[in-house]
């Protein structure tokens, strides 16, 4: 188990660099963008959706990462004032409801995205971008989410990670 969440916790350090290499071509996209309109002074068909489709993608298998650093926002409120132990049960069903979500997101983004594989669908933009490729980043970036959470229900059940990322206080 322990193999598994090395890779896991590898594969989503590359989730991180990926989201974060989508997000910089997104920027750069939208630089060319400007250029193109306003020195040449011409029409732009397909870096708008370019750029959403970079972002989004970035939203999704960018998760994995933040998961695994614990960068999202985090209302620590009640943790701080539960007991050891208490604060291990509310880590354990926060974990349990989250993995369930993102198995039921993940399913459903799969169905989602076969569909518009399936039908050939297209954007409705000028550039007709094929939609199951940016749509993709959806069930990848919440499969490998949920992968993460089994690793990190892993590493609280077994110890080696506290509840919250928070040490249990002294003398407790």
């Amino acid at each position: 188990m322990q193999v598994y969440v090395r890779v896991v916790r590898a594969v989503s350090q590359l989730c991180g660099f990926f989201a974060a290499a989508l997000i910089a071509v997104g920027v750069l996209v939208v630089c060319h963008m400007v250029f193109v309109r306003y020195v040449f002074n011409d029409n732009t068909i397909w870096q708008t959706d370019f750029t959403t489709y970079c972002l989004i993608a970035a939203t999704f298998i960018g998760s994995p990462y933040v998961l695994m650093t614990r960068g999202h926002v985090n209302v620590d409120v009640l943790p701080h004032y539960l007991g050891a132990r208490a604060r291990f049960w509310l880590a354990l069903f926060s974990a349990a409801v989250s993995i369930a979500f993102c198995v039921t997101l993940a399913v459903l983004t799969f169905l989602f995205w076969k569909e518009a594989w399936d039908q050939r669908w297209v954007s409705d933009t000028m550039w007709r971008a094929r939609l199951w490729i940016p749509y993709s980043s959806m069930p990848i970036g919440l499969g490998i989410l949920t992968l993460q959470y089994v690793a990190d229900i892993y590493n609280l059940v077994t110890g080696r990670e506290p509840p919250f990322g928070m040490a249990a206080e002294r003398g407790a």
